[in-house]
């Protein structure tokens, strides 16, 4: 017995359909699934633009949702998407408005284009937020100024997903594609998967994919298959 119902039969092999925490997916306040790790980050988007600082750092794994929140606050607040590097208009941006950084970490800066940028939302009113998988502490930074207005930088940090909320992030991807999954399927993926939203929605299109390929439904045994080529096939049932 297949262990997932498709709610359209009428679909067709190589269909696309919307994925959550893709960066082509939707990106709405809606379609976020909030759980405790996810709360404080949240209530920070939710509370622009009275913010505790100018400056907002969102801090978390890969996968963990810094991205989904940052389009929303991005749709929020109407903000330029800026990259404060040597020779760069960042600072200009910043002064007519809110400004978004993301993936600090790996982009990189140069330390006074930064400094400048975070000198210019204080000056204007504006608003800067960062996303970054380390804490600002950790970014190489040699400008002791930048590292000061650093310090002052209210920072998020957004832990791994738990297996609630990877359960949830599974049942609502599939739903998104027309499929509604067995309870009994999803903890199994779920105690077999790595812990990332990422990984939830690498998984679920690759299973869409094969199962039409084949048009079979998605069982145990096709789960098994795809959770071994990703290398997260876990151990026991």
């Amino acid at each position: 017995m297949n262990d997932v119902k498709n709610a359209d039969p009428k679909r067709k092999a190589g269909e696309q359909l919307p994925l959550a925490f893709s960066h082509d997916a939707a990106t709405g306040r809606d379609d976020l699934l909030v759980s405790e790790r996810l709360a404080a980050a949240v209530s920070i988007v939710d509370a622009w633009p009275n913010w505790p600082s100018p400056v907002v750092i969102l801090a978390g794994p890969v996968g963990s949702g810094k991205s989904h929140l940052a389009g929303i606050w991005k749709e929020l607040s109407g903000a330029e998407i800026i990259h404060p590097v040597a020779g760069s208009d960042a600072a200009v941006v910043a002064a007519n408005g809110p400004v978004l950084f993301e993936d600090v970490d790996r982009t990189g800066f140069d330390d006074a284009s930064l400094f400048h940028v975070i000198n210019s939302v204080r000056e204007n009113g504006t608003s800067l937020l960062m996303t970054s998988r380390l804490w600002p502490m950790s970014w190489p930074v040699t400008l002791p100024d930048l590292r000061s207005r650093l310090k002052a930088a209210t920072v998020v940090e957004i832990g791994e997903p738990d297996e609630e909320l990877l359960s949830q992030v599974i049942v609502k991807l599939f739903a998104d594609r027309q499929l509604y999954i067995d309870d009994k399927l999803v903890l199994y993926i779920v105690n077999r998967m790595e812990r990332s939203l990422n990984a939830a929605q690498t998984i679920v299109e690759r299973l869409d994919r094969l199962a039409l390929s084949r048009g079979t439904g998605i069982t145990r045994s096709l789960a098994a298959e795809v959770l071994n080529e990703l290398g997260n096939s876990g151990s026991g049932d």
